[in-house]
Formats: C-alpha cells, structure tokens, sequence
C-alpha cells in the first residue's frame, strides 16, 4: 500500500513526535510511508472562520499533493472529518467541476490513524506495549463528523500491558473547539476544568486522543491544577515499545 502522511499544520508546528509515531508504526508494520513536502493546511481553520476563498484554495493545493496515493494518513480525527466532510462542500459552492471530480478521487482515502489500521488494514493488535493506566478522549470531530466509533479503544485494549480505564462523560466536548477557545475562553476553560476532573477521577496516568488539539487544551489545564497526568497521542502509544 503506498501511503502519506498528512501531518497536519498542527502537529507538524507543536507536536512532531506525534507524525514521527505514525511513521515509525506503519512502517514496524510493513509499510512504506511518503510525506509530500508540498502539504500544508487542510484549510478547516479558514473555512470555520468564514474565509471561503481561501479554504478552497487549501482544498485545490491538497488534492494536487495528495494525488495518486493508495491512501492518506492522519494523526487528526479533525481535519480527516475536514477533508472528507467539508471539501466536496466547498468545490461544490465554488461550481469547479473539475475540482469536485478531483477531490472526489482524493477525499475518500484519507484516513484518520485508527481507521487505517482496523478499516484497512484489519488489525487491532499493532504489537505495542505500555504497562500503564490510560484514558481516553474521544473528541467531537472524532464521534460526529467522522465515526470512528470504538476504533481506538480496540486498539488500546490490545495494548499490551495498558489497562484502559473509564472515563466519566467521555464523550462530553473539553472546551478547545480551534477558534472558540480564543473568542469564549471563559467558556472553554469551564468545560476544560470539568474534563479534567472526569479525568483525574478515573485514576489514568496518561490521557489519550485522537487530536492533539484537545490533548493540548487539556494538557495545559491538568498542568496547571499540578494533576500527575500527561497528555500522548493515540499514535504515540501504538508505536510505544
């Protein structure tokens, strides 16, 4: 299978180690993996601000870079549910014919992490080990736009050594929400604080997801109530030896 990474602007700028997990996973597995240096943004932060014009252009130069891969990997549940949900929207609007056809060959193979490995590659074991007492976050782009369900809490139980705790209102929003956490901050640090409880409740020494953007919003949250809790990347636990 000839597969990218799509690292995302995100990661690639606050949390390389996180592409650099993907990376190292897939190819543990047999894969080779390309990374098309032309990539850029999704476009999603744009297109959630109301910038139209400029999120179609995001949405032309990604699907010229990530043209003729057998599939597109993504360490974001947010902007795989971006591409794949809002892309075909936008070129639509725009009336670009040819662009739609284009993003309807590219959009469908790209694949949020868990997805790839259980959809695709029909795995759940991926041969990892973590002997420690995890959480997991599903995040709202993760449940209610994309549908990746159960996908990284079977990948996690096959963990070998990781006890996957519950965690109470789990599928409750944190608060970070891109843009939302600058314009109503007072808001998204009340959801975030409530999170944080849930989770420090659950007795996890380590808090997962499939977004680093909520990892981040609540890594800096449990940091400052001095929580013994850190925040990785589903990745980073797959990849963990």
């Amino acid at each position: 299978m000839r597969v990218a990474l799509f690292v995302t602007c995100f990661n690639d700028l606050l949390f390389p180690e996180v592409g650099r997990a993907v990376v190292t996973l897939l190819r543990r597995l047999g894969h080779e993996v390309d990374f098309p240096a032309g990539q850029t943004c999704c476009g999603q932060l744009h297109f959630n601000a109301g910038y139209r014009d400029q999120a179609l252009s995001l949405v032309r130069r990604f699907t010229r870079v990530f043209a003729g891969f057998d599939a597109v990997v993504t360490p974001s549940a947010s902007c795989a549910a971006m591409v794949r949900t809002h892309h075909a929207l936008l070129v639509r609007e725009a009336g670009d014919g040819a662009l739609e056809a284009a993003v309807g060959e590219v959009a469908p193979r790209v694949r949020e992490l868990s997805e790839l490995l259980v959809d695709d590659l029909g795995l759940t074991d991926v041969g990892a080990r973590f002997p420690h007492p995890v959480a997991f976050h599903p995040t709202c782009h993760s449940i209610r736009l994309l549908g990746i369900g159960d996908r990284p809490r079977r990948l996690l139980e096959a963990v070998d050594g990781l006890t996957l705790v519950d965690l109470p209102g789990a599928d409750e929003c944190c608060g970070f929400g891109g843009t939302f956490a600058v314009k109503n901050a007072g808001t998204s640090v009340a959801m975030g604080t409530d999170k944080v409880a849930a989770v420090r409740a659950s007795g996890a020494a380590v808090l997962t997801s499939a977004d680093t953007s909520c990892l981040m919003h609540l890594g800096g949250l449990l940091s400052r109530a001095h929580a013994p809790v850190r925040v990785m990347h589903l990745a980073e636990i797959l990849a963990s030896r």
